[in-house]
């Protein structure tokens, strides 16, 4: 098993900012878009520098929440994981990302793809939760594609 090491940041990480609503469902008229300045992603993505980390995703187990293979997420180690979180979990001695769900001292891990069964942790399993899921990050377009 290996234990991915915490995000580096050496320098903030901006971006131009352009704040505008843009819609997903029908294209509305024209809107004056304006230019903000600069955003920093570590302002926008991370809570606690030291407690985050980025892993890939392998799997199609979270497609219902839109995680899917390959993608990578931030999570965040800090946070206290509660129902419905999604959550990195060791069961056992393995790495999951699943849904957290707890009922009545009952805890499952639920796959948001009906093709997977839910995991219900029993007295005989170990469970760690070792992070709270806190963004995905979606590549739209392939990575090493030229202009």
């Amino acid at each position: 098993m290996t234990i991915p090491l915490p995000l580096q940041i050496a320098r903030p990480t901006t971006v131009q900012a352009v704040l505008v609503r843009v819609p997903a469902g029908f294209p509305s008229p024209a809107q004056d878009s304006f230019d903000d300045g600069r955003i920093d992603l570590n302002d926008v993505l991370i809570r606690d520098v030291s407690a985050t980390f980025i892993l890939r995703v392998t799997g199609d187990s979270m497609e219902g929440v839109g995680i899917y293979d390959g993608d990578e997420v931030l999570v965040d180690r800090s946070l206290t994981p509660g129902d419905g979180d999604v959550v990195i979990a060791v069961i056992d001695g393995d790495f999951t990302i699943k849904t957290l769900r707890v009922h009545h001292q009952r805890v499952v891990l639920h796959p948001e793809n009906s093709a997977y069964p839910d995991v219900e942790v029993g007295g005989l399993s170990e469970l760690v939760v070792w992070g709270v899921v806190v963004h995905s990050i979606r590549h739209l377009r392939p990575r090493g594609r030229s202009a």
